[in-house]
């Protein structure tokens, strides 16, 4: 299975000071790492991820890691298509941001699986063709 791995959950997972309880998409996350599934990533997610880490020990460490993924390159279409993903969670009554918008598009342009601790995600599949990560089963 292929995975985009969204922010939130890198986020956790590179902190130094994560929670003892751990949430399953930490542990999907290590098993993806250690070859269990693709993990894929976009340039809009690693600058969240430079944007919210300080020091340039974790600026090095984040590139470095992220150096080896596979990275999606949006193209015109796919602005355009999160656009339309935007509009139509919209008028479901879901929020969903721009960048949101333009990292589900790839998930469902590529047929991959999100793994998100964000619900606005889990929010947004009910009306788009986005398949995200749950514990209660893989989508």
């Amino acid at each position: 299975m292929s995975l985009l791995v969204d922010t939130s959950v890198w986020s956790l997972a590179l902190r130094r000071d994560n929670p003892s309880q751990e949430l399953p998409e930490l542990g999907v996350l290590r098993e993806a790492v250690k070859g269990a599934d693709i993990i894929v990533t976009t340039g809009l997610i690693l600058q969240e991820l430079l944007q919210g880490f300080v020091g340039p020990k974790a600026r090095d460490l984040i590139i470095g890691r992220f150096e080896t993924l596979p990275t999606l390159m949006p193209d015109l279409q796919d602005h355009i298509a999160a656009a339309d993903l935007r509009n139509k969670c919209r008028r479901a009554g879901v929020q969903l941001g721009t960048i949101d918008a333009l990292i589900a598009q790839l998930c469902i342009r590529y047929d991959m699986i999100l793994l998100t601790t964000d619900n606005d995600f889990h929010h947004a599949a009910k009306h788009i063709a986005l398949s995200v990560w749950s514990n209660h089963g893989q989508a």
